[in-house]
């Protein structure tokens, strides 16, 4: 039987996937969430045209011709707007963010006037509309500045606040339960003994879960019993998950429970085995809502299975607009043979060199290997039956975030 193509098993993955429903999200706890609707701005940044530094609020014709001397007529600071409006031969002292006065279009800087009791007097000309910040300068009311879709960094909360919204409209987080199969593991500080290998799957594939926004429930490591891998798969259930991820147990060995334990709870199987390297024994499927992805045990496997597969189901999920990450161009630091059936991710560096980005692949791509998954920049794709490639030749590049 023919391999499912990568792009085929991404498509079946995303396939209906709608978003989650939106719901209000104060801003102290919107950082990362997506946003469920655009966001206008309820107010004009600045509301007034205001001073952008210390100085004086006068006429721009009155300091056109200097030396001027000016009568103060009194003070505006920072949320205390002034009164009164300043005429012809008249200045208000005035501080950084304070509102300008009436009559008032130019701020003089007050390093270059000398002042005594109520009068100033300004040296060098100031050009009218110095030193001040129109109303409407950043954005004006009713203007859109945030879409939907869009994930919320730092800087947008910022900007978010600034257009006063205490609260903003976001999709609901996906609640990624997350499960591993194996008699064979051990939890990272516990002595190992001879066969058993030391879990390291949940912390990359936990780590990749939460930074994409995720909620994750993490199930633990259930050994290879069938009772026992349906009992975990009923937790997943009851806790609401969205998206189980098992990690192990997914192929045809005696040992290899969690195909079977999944029909046992109703599974309806969309697919078994992409035309992918590493991570050819992967497994989607849903049980209910549930939506179910088995990533193989090996740890390379599952994490590029997780990159991409699990990332962008999450990403659908919380509504994001950049479901799949668009491959990046580079050029082959080696010499590279022909492909075979299967899309290769090969781990590689990268460097910049003659303002190209090099992509150099380990020599050894061992699926069990995470020294080189560790030092890798990016992974380079090889598409089914590439055929030999030369160094130098232009190549597509993922690369690896934190």
């Amino acid at each position: 039987m023919a391999l499912m193509p990568v792009s085929e098993a991404l498509a079946k993955v995303l396939a209906g996937v709608e978003s989650l429903p939106p719901e209000p999200v104060p801003l102290s706890e919107a950082h990362g969430r997506v946003l469920a609707a655009d966001l206008t701005a309820l107010r004009t940044q600045p509301p007034a045209d205001m001073s952008a530094m210390d100085g004086y609020a006068v006429r721009g014709a009155d300091v056109a011709t200097v030396p001027a001397q000016l009568r103060i007529i009194g003070e505006v600071a920072a949320g205390r707007p002034f009164a009164h409006d300043v005429g012809a031969g008249e200045a208000a002292r005035i501080f950084t963010g304070g509102v300008m006065p009436a009559g008032a279009d130019t701020v003089v800087i007050q390093e270059v006037t000398e002042r005594q009791d109520d009068m100033v007097t300004v040296t060098p000309p100031t050009a009218r509309g110095r030193h001040v910040r129109r109303a409407g300068l950043d954005f004006t009311a009713g203007e859109a500045l945030l879409r939907a879709g869009q994930r919320l960094t730092s800087r947008d909360l910022a900007l978010a606040a600034a257009m006063n919204h205490a609260t903003i409209p976001g999709h609901r987080r996906p609640k990624v339960a997350l499960l591993a199969t194996g008699d064979e593991l051990v939890a990272p500080g516990t002595p190992a003994a001879p066969g058993q290998i030391v879990y390291s799957n949940g912390f990359a594939l936990g780590a990749l879960i939460r930074r994409e926004g995720a909620e994750l429930a993490d199930l633990g490591i259930v050994g290879d019993d069938l009772a026992a891998t349906v009992a975990a798969i009923g937790r997943a259930r009851e806790c609401g998950a969205d998206v189980l991820v098992t990690a192990g147990g997914a192929s045809v060995g005696d040992y290899d429970l969690v195909q079977r334990a999944l029909a046992a709870v109703g599974l309806e199987l969309a697919f078994w085995k992409v035309a992918l390297r590493p991570g050819k024994p992967l497994l989607y499927g849903r049980i209910g809502n549930m939506r179910v992805l088995g990533v193989p045990g090996n740890p390379v496997s599952a994490f590029v299975c997780a990159l991409l597969f699990v990332v962008p189901l999450i990403r659908r999920l919380a509504g994001r607009a950049d479901v799949v990450a668009a491959p990046e161009s580079a050029v082959l630091g080696i010499d590279l043979p022909g492909n075979d059936e299967r899309s290769d991710y090969l781990r590689a560096t990268l460097q910049s060199r003659d303002g190209h980005l090099v992509a150099t692949p380990f020599p050894i791509q061992d699926s069990s290997m995470l020294g080189p998954l560790a030092k890798a920049d990016c992974l380079l794709i090889r598409e089914p039956f590439a055929p030999p490639a030369a160094a130098g030749s232009a190549c597509r590049i993922v690369k690896l975030g934190l």
